[in-house]
């Protein structure tokens, strides 16, 4: 009996530590936009901060606190970049929305949050967090500039005449060539017929 209950304790000590390890991944194409999802049961939200491991530890990658952002305190690659689903802080949705994706973007990110107190206690949020996803960005920036010069081509006036001139030829030249191949079928069976006809009649 002991011994069921010492295994036990082990295995939830090693699948808690393995749960705590263990990162959300994403994975997103240079050029595109990507959610970060965290969430929390707190009720009353006062602060909010999404950081990257390897950023100084000044600066965030988002921070919302005293009912906006923090744009003094943001990381200068993610101004204009970076933004909160700001009508569902109320039901604990803090998710991170990051427009634009680069290279640059790869990395661990941690969300974290603060709940309740007063508006004037302007300390960081020192906790845990509750959240951690690795994101990978599959693909280089200059496929980034070729998928969006591809894109407009594509969409292009000059590709959509394109297209057209296809499809026309292809609407003439197919059943022109239906046409032929039953021209040449039908003289053949003629010539056959006539053949066996002048055969019987000799």
């Amino acid at each position: 009996m002991f011994l069921l209950l010492f295994l036990l304790f082990v295995l939830s000590e090693a699948a808690s530590a393995s749960s705590v390890e263990t990162d959300d991944v994403l994975q997103v194409r240079p050029g595109g936009e990507v959610t970060l999802p965290c969430n929390t049961t707190e009720a009353s939200i006062r602060a909010v901060q999404w950081t990257r491991d390897d950023l100084e530890p000044s600066e965030y990658v988002l921070l919302y606190r005293d009912g906006g952002l923090d744009a003094k305190r943001q990381h200068s690659s993610y101004q204009g970049r970076v933004e909160l689903l700001y009508s569902q802080l109320k039901t604990g949705n803090v998710s991170l929305i990051l427009k634009n994706v680069s290279s640059s973007d790869n990395g661990t990110y941690k969300c974290r949050v603060a709940a309740g107190g007063s508006r004037r206690k302007r300390a960081l949020i020192d906790t845990e967090p509750i959240r951690l996803i690795s994101l990978e960005v599959t693909g280089s920036d200059s496929q980034k500039a070729d998928n969006m010069h591809g894109d407009q081509t594509s969409d292009s006036p000059e590709g959509i005449h394109a297209r057209g001139h296809a499809g026309l030829a292809a609407g003439v030249l197919v059943p022109l060539a239906v046409g032929v191949v039953g021209v040449v079928m039908f003289l053949r069976t003629r010539r056959r017929h006539e053949a066996v006809t002048d055969h019987l009649y000799t």
